[in-house]
């Protein structure tokens, strides 16, 4: 037995008790959503499809190529809000990955298919960025997510209850409370799950029949959910999570894998954390990143050289901290420079601003990190022009 595809609306007055869903329980509504949208500018961070609005609009007036159903804009579309380009009406879209053409397009085309996509790579290569924005491009919603974590029940992923009206009057689907997946099936939309590895792999094969036969059973009503057009699944999937809870490889064959790449040169890295920062800044109202340009290029270029064991000119030979000294983390350190320089400096990012922060990114192990990052600044730090200013203050952190 077949239930309807429309959604099931779940009203939060009634839920008497905790759903069994922890984690994925609390279901935005459409009114909700219509006034998150509204009110974005007042959030700390808004959703991709709030925060982009007016680009998403501009891109779906002026898109007239062949879109998926239920799809908000074309994969060519999608393709152009990723990458970014100039429309023919002279409106500017903004770049959300700086990265390889051809994995946005395998990813775009893979959500136009039948088959799931799964992001894979290092942390900090912005998997959990460019599937929030596929999301809000593709079905104008990112927010259907499953956060996967070592304590993700089953029910985050199939559906839970509300068990004050399961007592009351038992098993119904006025009782049931449908997880993200179930709601991106029902409507056919796009569903996110972050972080799938850390999900218990018990509670990972729960999708094998929701990818493979694009149906979600119900046995308590005897009845079962069946995906509509324009459903689709993007998993993230940390490579420093190997190990932890691997794929079995039935569920790895319901994916499209996609590996996001570091960036491939210090300009493109530079690039990446100057837009993120500068996006960041705006809504702490922290100075302009143009003023800092150079103390980015600096923390790239540290993270960069610990990262791949060698400096940038390869004559030296380098260790390597424990830590990943991902993009993401030099955003956050300059970011906090940032905010060092507004709240405590002259409003310009000097290198003391951002030593401290370099140093809590690299020295994550006290001992062997410590030490790494004492010969680093000794042996290419200190030797290098025009960073005497960096080393010093590097120095009086570290001390």
């Amino acid at each position: 037995m077949s239930v309807s595809a429309e959604p099931t609306s779940v009203d939060p007055s009634q839920n008497g008790s905790a759903p069994a869903n922890p984690g994925a329980d609390t279901l935005i509504t459409a009114d909700a959503h219509a006034s998150a949208s509204a009110s974005a500018a007042e959030v700390l961070r808004a959703h991709a499809e709030d925060a982009f609005a007016d680009e998403l609009a501009a891109l779906a007036a002026q898109d007239d190529r062949p879109r998926p159903a239920r799809w908000k804009l074309s994969p060519w579309a999608v393709a152009t809000y990723l990458l970014g380009g100039t429309l023919p009406d002279g409106t500017v879209i903004t770049p959300k990955y700086v990265g390889p053409r051809r994995i946005v397009e395998v990813a775009v085309t893979t959500l136009a298919t039948d088959r799931a996509l799964l992001l894979l790579g290092v942390p900090g290569t912005a998997k959990t960025w460019v599937s929030e924005h596929l999301a809000a491009a593709v079905s104008g919603d990112s927010t259907l997510l499953v956060q996967g974590t070592a304590g993700t029940p089953e029910e985050a992923i199939r559906y839970g209850w509300n068990y004050a009206q399961l007592l009351a009057h038992g098993p119904s689907r006025d009782a049931l409370v449908p997880s993200p997946v179930m709601r991106a099936m029902a409507e056919g939309m796009t569903a996110r799950v972050e972080e799938l590895t850390r999900i218990p792999a018990d509670v990972q094969d729960t999708l094998i029949t929701i990818l493979s036969e694009k149906t979600l059973p119900i046995p308590e009503l005897g009845q079962e959910v069946q995906a509509v057009r324009g459903f689709n699944l993007i998993a993230t999937a940390n490579d420093r999570d190997r190990g932890v809870n691997d794929l079995s490889s039935a569920l790895r064959r319901r994916f499209n894998t996609v590996v996001l790449p570091l960036p491939e040169s210090v300009e493109a890295e530079v690039d990446i954390v100057s837009r993120r920062v500068d996006q960041i800044g705006r809504s702490l109202d922290l100075p302009a990143v143009p003023d800092g340009i150079d103390e980015i290029r600096r923390v790239v270029t540290v993270f960069r050289e610990l990262r791949d064991g060698v400096t940038a000119d390869g004559r030296t030979k380098v260790k390597s901290p424990s830590g990943t000294l991902s993009t993401a983390e030099a955003i956050s350190v300059v970011t906090n420079g940032l905010a060092l320089a507004a709240h405590f400096g002259d409003g310009v990012l000097r290198a003391g601003d951002v030593a401290a922060g370099i140093l809590g990114a690299v020295v994550r192990d006290p001992a062997a990190d410590r030490v790494v990052w004492q010969e680093y600044l000794e042996a290419v730090v200190r030797e290098r022009d025009g960073w005497k200013d960096f080393y010093r203050a590097c120095r009086e952190v570290s001390s």
